[in-house]
């Protein structure tokens, strides 16, 4: 994850362009998810950005600690108020957060922002690592949209909102794609592009046995609706077997 890409600019301008994952029928069973699953310990949010989950779920009084590769949007949450996070600025595929977890998490794509398969597979791993037996790994991530590509197109738009308009470019041999996201605040446009590799709900159950992770849970959605092959995300549960260390 190239972490020039959320630089001071977009780390700034990142709440305003993202509104639309704030409103409380999106946020509010995000967090009401993430709670139950956490129990009674702590949590760690891995890409937390300006804290639009962590500082919620804390305020629910679950202690939530984060890893965040960009200094800006860190710095970001930090501003924030109620922004008690202990955030660890480093990658989330190596970096250590102190202390063990019953809840690690991974919201919004951010999976995807790790451009290859390497790296992706060692994110599970050091999420495996931070967990505590029985300790649950989830990630909220987009399934790709190859099916609904007509030949020879290689767009999808995700969003169209009064203040927001993005749309995916894919790249078909390289299981990649571009985010392009168009934004207009107070009368005034911006663009930003963020690369990303897509991967499948199948790839990331092999990524999480590699790992020493069992899937315990797919949905659809935060709210939990049937998991189902028209689906165009999921929120996966991958649970450490209790008393059982990862196969590093």
């Amino acid at each position: 994850m190239d972490a020039d890409v959320w630089n001071e600019q977009v780390a700034q301008g990142y709440d305003e362009s993202s509104a639309h994952m704030y409103a409380p029928e999106v946020l509010g069973p995000t967090v009401d998810f993430l709670e139950r699953r956490a129990g009674r310990g702590p949590a760690l949010e891995f890409a937390v950005g300006t804290g639009r989950v962590a500082l919620p779920l804390s305020a629910r009084g679950v202690r939530v600690a984060g890893i965040e590769k960009s200094e800006p949007m860190a710095r970001e949450l930090g501003k924030k108020p109620g922004g008690d996070v202990a955030v660890t600025v480093g990658d989330m595929t190596t970096s250590r957060s102190p202390g063990t977890f019953s809840l690690v998490y991974l919201v919004y794509n951010a999976i995807t922002c790790l451009l290859s398969q390497d790296e992706q597979v060692a994110c599970f791993r050091n999420a495996a690592e931070h967990l505590e037996p029985g300790g649950r790994f989830v990630i909220e991530v987009f399934v790709p949209e190859l099916q609904r590509l007509p030949p020879g197109e290689t767009a999808r738009p995700f969003h169209i909102g009064e203040q927001h308009v993005g749309f995916d470019m894919y790249d078909l041999i390289n299981q990649q794609l571009v985010s392009h996201h168009y934004t207009i605040v107070d009368g005034r446009g911006s663009t930003f592009l963020s690369p990303h590799r897509y991967v499948w709900p199948s790839e990331l159950d092999l990524m999480a046995e590699l790992a020493g992770l069992d899937l315990s849970e797919r949905w659809a959605d935060w709210n939990e609706a049937p998991f189902t092959a028209s689906s165009r995300s999921h929120v996966s549960v991958w649970q450490k077997p209790p008393h059982r260390s990862a196969p590093f």
